[in-house]
């Protein structure tokens, strides 16, 4: 039994013997002093964030120059290498959480989160045994709960946190096959390009990853899954799983998630469903309507670092069906023996590829702390209406544009009148190097279109009206 006091979780420093304060030599006042320099500089630029380019690509011979050179030998200048990392290195790049960032799916991270991430990197904090971290390893479970709550998932659902959707849906996949063993693996043509390559990683053959085409809505047919089901099986295959989309990258569409999820119930398949940027819209009443049969689904990834304004990296990757995780995925070696979890304890090394990892539960869990579920839904709220509200501004102005995928998830996409792929990846480049906003170009059954994705709940209705003004002038 311990004798020491958990009321105070820290010990008293000044009955202590004096030890070092840094690893490698740095003291306490300048470790103290440099820190708060950090900190005054990621505020400062939290603040200007909507001045600065919303996307800022350099020249690699330039910044290899300016940020390379000989191997420093002796101790440097603290300051002057924060300078260049901020001045120079995180300059030349996309600035996701910028208000007129629309390109891809933006990470418009909050400050509560950041202070997280910083605290578990300041501890050094691992999570990877109930032994070696029953703290961070608590709050994992904790963030696990409370999300999976939000989203309206099952009681007994069970999950990880990982580096992003590409993790999070291999994840699921492997626990998938660890479950159901190997067999035909349904998508469609609209399915984000990662999860093809994490089948083929996990040693589906070709003839494993059914691709099916999507319908004119750019959705999953259940009717075309069904007669795929029925083909493979009249030919000698096996299916084994349907991979959904809840939120697709290019129009935000949502697969017929009931409909898919009454297939697998009848067919005997695992339902993944990828949530990856989309996900998070179910924490709100209209999202939930729109994403309707999420609960239905086997395993589910999605990123925070996405809709729910965490830093990067975070992923999830849920598991409906308990004590899947660690039966996919636990090891027993023989010194590991003495961190062997009991009843309500969780090695989270047992429950993914990953045995030393970070604690990515820390940002999450303080962000729910800080701001309440409540302030999350008006922010993901907010991100529906603004995709709205560009398809309305869009529509007002036929004469210009056609409005190609009416607003979903945060996702609107929309083509210049009589403009080719040259044109808008043209006015789209225009933009990006004004700096004023970021926008992408796709492609949806072979025409050139560009998108919004306005998730973001900083982005005004003056941010789009002024994005698609500069975009009409440049085509």
């Amino acid at each position: 039994m311990s004798d020491r006091d958990d009321s105070r979780p820290f010990p008293d420093l000044a009955a202590m013997p004096e030890v070092p304060a840094d690893t490698l030599g740095l003291n306490a006042e300048e470790m103290r002093r440099l820190g708060h320099k950090v900190v005054d500089m990621v505020v400062d630029r939290a603040m200007a964030r909507g001045q600065e380019p919303a996307i800022l690509t350099g020249d690699a011979a330039d910044l290899r120059a300016r940020l390379g050179g000989p191997l420093p030998e002796a101790p440097g200048d603290p300051d002057a290498a924060l300078d260049l990392m901020a001045e120079v290195a995180l300059a030349h790049q996309q600035h996701g959480d910028h208000p007129r960032y629309f390109a891809r799916v933006p990470g418009p991270a909050a400050f509560a989160a950041v202070l997280g991430e910083w605290m578990g990197t300041g501890f050094n904090t691992i999570c990877a045994s109930w032994g070696g971290a029953s703290g961070p390893a608590t709050v994992e479970l904790v963030a696990l709960d409370w999300l999976s709550g939000m989203l309206g998932m099952p009681g007994e659902t069970e999950g990880v946190l990982l580096s992003g959707g590409s993790m999070g849906n291999l994840t699921g996949f492997a626990v998938a096959r660890a479950e159901m063993g190997a067999g035909v693996a349904y998508l469609t043509d609209q399915t984000h390009a990662s999860l093809p390559r994490n089948l083929r990683a996990l040693g589906f053959a070709e003839d494993e990853i059914a691709r099916l085409p999507a319908d004119d809505r750019w959705r999953m047919s259940a009717e075309a899954l069904r007669a795929a089901v029925a083909r493979d099986r009249a030919a000698g295959r096996r299916p084994m799983m349907v991979v959904a989309t809840a939120g697709s990258t290019n129009t935000g569409a949502v697969d017929p998630l009931p409909g898919i999820a009454e297939i697998c119930a009848a067919e005997g398949l695992w339902l993944h469903v990828d949530g990856a940027y989309g996900g998070p819209a179910a924490i709100t009443e209209e999202g939930r309507a729109a994403l309707a049969g999420l609960e239905r689904a086997d395993s589910l990834a999605l990123d925070p670092h996405k809709w729910l304004f965490q830093p990067y990296d975070l992923g999830v990757c849920l598991v409906t069906r308990p004590g899947a995780l660690e039966r996919a995925f636990s090891i027993h070696p023989e010194y590991l023996r003495d961190v062997r979890e009991g009843a309500g304890e969780v090695n989270f090394g047992d429950r993914s590829l990953e045995l030393s990892r970070r604690s990515r539960a820390l940002k999450l869990w303080m962000s729910l702390r800080t701001y309440g579920a409540g302030r999350f839904r008006d922010a993901v709220r907010a991100g529906l209406e603004l995709a709205e509200t560009a398809e309305a501004m869009l529509r007002a102005a036929p004469e210009t544009w056609e409005v190609v995928t009416p607003a979903q998830l945060g996702i609107v996409c929309f083509a210049g009148r009589g403009a080719d792929a040259a044109a808008h990846e043209a006015a789209a480049r225009t933009l990006a190097e004004s700096g004023y906003a970021c926008v992408t170009t796709t492609s949806l059954g072979g025409r050139s279109v560009l998108r919004l994705c306005t998730i973001n709940p900083l982005t005004t209705e003056a941010d789009l009206r002024g994005t698609l003004d500069r975009l009409a002038a440049a085509l």
